[in-house]
């Protein structure tokens, strides 16, 4: 009998759920939603649930009939005025109906332990900035990850550098988020964050920009 004990490669996760934020289109680039399949596959694949808008079109659509496809578990989050104009995805194992988009938010944001935004609209943008003030403001710890897809966030990034430059984002006010290229970085650069281990960032130096 071997004394040998073999390590686990792939250890579970430190991500129960992550939120993600994206547009309820699929945008002009068929890359978009490549990196939402993607995403949604690497999520399944790694037991970690999706917590999102709850529709069934765009990108929103797309990231949760990936993770359904491979076996993951989706939480939808919707008002009832957007029901009808967003499709609610109704195979997703919990459909969640609220009053109001601030409900809606609280929502995601207690269901999950890190935030991802893909490409999107103005919806999607103004989720992203409200957990990067929060995060800033020091009222969570949990990790943001801006998925740059084809450079999309390109004109966001510029802008808050711009900001930084004309002294509104301070020293102890940093933005804390990290960006990723690739699709299939999100879920690792998550992962890495919400661990807070050297090591992880060391391995994924190459492939995350922190702001």
């Amino acid at each position: 009998m071997s004394d040998h004990i073999a390590l686990n490669p792939h250890p579970a996760s430190p991500l129960a759920t992550i939120c993600v934020y994206c547009g309820s289109g699929p945008g002009r680039s068929p890359d978009y939603v490549t990196a939402a399949t993607t995403l949604g596959t690497a999520m399944a694949k790694r037991g970690i649930g999706l917590v999102y808008g709850g529709g069934s079109l765009g990108l929103m659509g797309t990231v949760a009939k990936s993770v359904l496809d491979h076996g993951g578990t989706v939480t939808g989050i919707i008002p009832q005025f957007l029901s009808d104009k967003e499709r609610m995805l109704r195979e997703v194992q919990e459909l969640i109906v609220v009053d109001d988009m601030h409900q809606r938010k609280r929502l995601m944001f207690e269901r999950s332990d890190a935030f991802v935004a893909l490409p999107g609209g103005i919806g999607t943008l103004e989720e992203l900035v409200e957990q990067l003030t929060w995060a800033q403001l020091g009222r969570h710890k949990k990790p943001i990850v801006l998925a740059n897809i084809g450079g999309f966030w390109d004109p966001f990034l510029h802008l808050l550098a711009h900001m930084r430059d004309e002294a509104f984002i301070r020293a102890g006010l940093e933005v804390a988020f990290v960006t990723v290229d690739r699709a299939e970085d999100i879920v690792p650069a998550a992962e890495a964050a919400a661990r807070r281990d050297h090591s992880d960032d060391a391995a994924l130096k190459k492939i995350i920009r922190q702001f």
